[in-house]
């Protein structure tokens, strides 16, 4: 697939309920570490990779799972009295049990991600199980104590075991099950769906291969709509699915499934909602300034016809399934003079004979170089860093802490080019953060919220794809003059600015699908009008009475919350410029690098040490100093480009209107 730098790289493969990469790795759903842009996944072989045909020929079914070998016992722990003494020896029990299930379960998710066989996924399938069941009923255990006065840590655990189940199930008869059935259904039609074009039979990676390199009109609508046509079928289970979720998040003290997720942000659900909206309010201004350049261009590629001067942008036009991210029609929009780097970076590692060992090694050297502690041998010893030769793995990149103290990892098949430098940078940040948070109790080690285990990464990578980095590393020569500043910043702005928007409407529309306000029938139209809302797109053309465009985002039928994608965009930024700061940088923010900088070092180290042991804001301020979400760094970062941007707009109508 056509990639680009700036595009969202993953965090961690397993788009499962219970996964070894960004967070605690066994109890809180919300942490998977799902890539804002994961492909099709499976029930059992996530992210795009599905079991190969000799493994499909004896498919995963409830019966081949009744019998065999048991991970730890799930037993429910024991009862105790409402009390503060009694929700204390609650917690105590559960977290022993929870740390016994995840050792075993994520040492059986590494070896089926790195040796995919029947017998591999029917292991792996069978504990994800078992640790789901624990979850439940830990989670309504929990809810037991929700009016009892217990110590502040007591209280922020039970609140964690409450909220770490994405899609609770009610305690009646058949609740589970049923859930179990629709959300393995809904995986599974997305991982599955394909459809034709031009005569052939596509999947949706081969999709999006198309659709990024086109510069057809029509075919990229041919493609955007064809994606589109394996989710019809998934609407009238989605729409089950809420009423059980729903359903389950009631019996946990909570209005609807959507309030349960906006809980999970120290804050009142609607406070948090609110929250994320004036984030977008400060960023918003800078969005329509590159949503009108991008138009512009557009419109003088395509001509009215296709897509007219004024209103919103037609969405199949963008390079991407989604329309979330735009690096791949940097060919279309680059600035007419101007518009090439002097290097590329691909090149730079080739002639530097770079192989994958020396791209993690020198991954590993940014963080040493913050005085952080390097990685443990076993590190070297146990991570899959290329594609083995002899069986079927998960190449989606991950970071996995199997132990939960010391025995972290990444599985990648790393190449050596510039999208692999950027993501070893990106997946180490994982496993800096859970060593750091490793001597935190079972139930804190996690990041600060689901934001902050993505935005680690990104925020070393701002630093990683700077000149001035691969300057200091001995990889370019001579950093580039301020000529090159701009096609720079608007590589990096077609992707994490264009995000933005998109990061924030996806669990928009399931919000207001959770609270009732859109109802079954108006599920794709209000997908449509948020479309229109929030990132000013249009589908290509009218879309069928039987739509369900929701369902062609795998975060949808996967149920992946997607906020944190959003908060993840914000906080790097954020991140970054109070690094710089306290690194003394007073050039341009976007040609900082931390590299070096012990000092930013061992506040960037305090804050991960913390876990999720306190509400996020004490973690944002034991770092930048700021006890709340600020986008204005973004700006900052990007002030050059929206100066240029602005000329660029200057006599022409930007924005749209949402009747449009």
């Amino acid at each position: 697939m056509k990639r680009h730098l700036l595009s969202a790289v993953a965090v961690c493969a397993l788009g499962l309920p219970l996964t070894a990469c960004a967070g605690n790795g066994y109890f809180d759903t919300r942490s998977t570490g799902v890539s804002p842009d994961a492909p099709a996944g499976t029930a059992y072989v996530p992210t795009g990779q599905t079991p190969p045909a000799r493994f499909q020929a004896e498919p995963l079914t409830s019966d081949s799972l009744k019998s065999g070998a048991s991970a730890p016992s799930t037993s429910a722990v024991t009862e105790q009295p409402a009390t503060a003494e009694g929700a204390a020896a609650f917690v105590a029990e559960a977290e022993t049990k929870l740390a016994s299930l995840s050792e075993y379960a994520q040492r059986v998710q590494w070896t089926r991600a790195t040796n995919i066989t029947f017998d591999t996924m029917w292991l792996e399938a069978k504990v994800n199980g078992e640790m789901t069941e624990l979850q439940v009923q830990l989670a309504n255990a929990a809810a037991r104590f929700n009016d009892v006065e217990t110590a502040p840590d007591v209280r922020r655990k039970l609140n964690l075991m409450r909220q770490g189940i994405v899609l609770p199930a009610p305690n009646r008869p058949g609740a589970a099950a049923e859930l179990a059935e629709i959300t393995t259904r809904l995986d599974s039609t997305y991982s599955t769906g394909k459809f034709e074009f031009e005569g052939k039979t596509l999947t949706l990676d081969e999709a999006n291969i198309l659709i990024a390199e086109s510069r057809d009109p029509a075919e990229t609508k041919a493609l955007y709509e064809g994606w589109r046509t394996i989710s019809p079928v998934m609407r009238e289970d989605y729409a089950r699915l809420v009423e059980i979720a729903n359903a389950g998040s009631q019996e946990l003290g909570f209005a609807d499934t959507g309030a349960m997720w906006r809980a999970g942000y120290d804050m009142e659900p609607d406070a948090f909602a609110s929250e994320t909206d004036r984030l977008w309010g400060q960023v918003r201004p800078f969005y329509e300034n590159l949503h009108c350049y991008v138009r512009a261009r557009l419109n003088a590629k395509y001509g009215d016809a296709v897509q007219p001067a004024t209103g919103p942008i037609r969405a199949d036009l963008l390079g991407n399934m989604w329309s979330q991210q735009w690096g791949n029609i940097y060919d279309v929009v680059a600035p007419t003079t101007g518009g090439a780097s002097s290097y590329d970076l691909t090149e730079l590692l080739t002639s530097a004979q770079y192989d994958a060992t020396k791209m993690v090694k020198t991954g590993e050297g940014f963080y040493t170089s913050l005085g952080i502690a390097p990685l443990p041998q076993t590190f070297w010893e146990r991570s899959q860093i290329t594609r083995p030769r002899d069986r079927e793995v998960v190449c989606h990149a991950s970071a996995w802490d199997v132990d939960n103290l010391e025995d972290v990892r990444i599985k990648m098949c790393t190449q050596v080019n510039g999208d692999d430098f950027y993501t070893v940078h990106h997946e180490l940040g994982h496993n800096v953060y859970q060593r750091a948070y490793k001597d935190q109790p079972s139930l804190f080690k996690n990041g600060a919220n689901d934001g902050f285990h993505e935005a680690i990464g990104d925020f070393v990578g701002l630093s990683a794809l700077t000149p001035t980095y691969l300057n200091q590393i001995g990889l370019l020569q001579t950093v580039p003059g301020e000529a090159e500043d701009i096609p720079f910043l608007l590589k990096m702005a077609l992707d994490k600015i264009a995000f933005l928007p998109f990061g924030l409407m996806v669990d928009r529309w399931r919000w207001d699908v959770f609270s009732g306000k859109t109802a079954p029938d108006q599920y794709n139209a209000a997908w449509t009008a948020d479309m229109l809302k929030y990132q000013g797109l249009v589908p290509p053309g009218p879309r069928p009475a039987d739509a369900f465009d929701p369902g062609a985002k795998y975060h949808v039928p996967g149920n992946t919350p997607y906020t944190r994608y959003f908060l993840a965009h914000i906080y790097q930024f954020q991140f970054q410029r109070a690094a710089c700061k306290q690194a003394g940088w007073t050039g341009p923010l976007h040609r900082c690098s931390i590299y070096g900088n012990e000092v930013v070092g061992q506040r960037f180290n305090a804050m991960m040490e913390m876990g999720q042991s306190r509400p996020w804001p004490e973690a944002m301020q034991a770092f930048t100093g700021e006890s709340g979400n600020d986008a204005s760094a973004i700006l900052d970062y990007f002030a050059p480009l929206n100066a240029w941007l602005t000329e660029q707009n200057r006599g022409k109508p930007c924005g749209w209107t949402s009747s449009t």
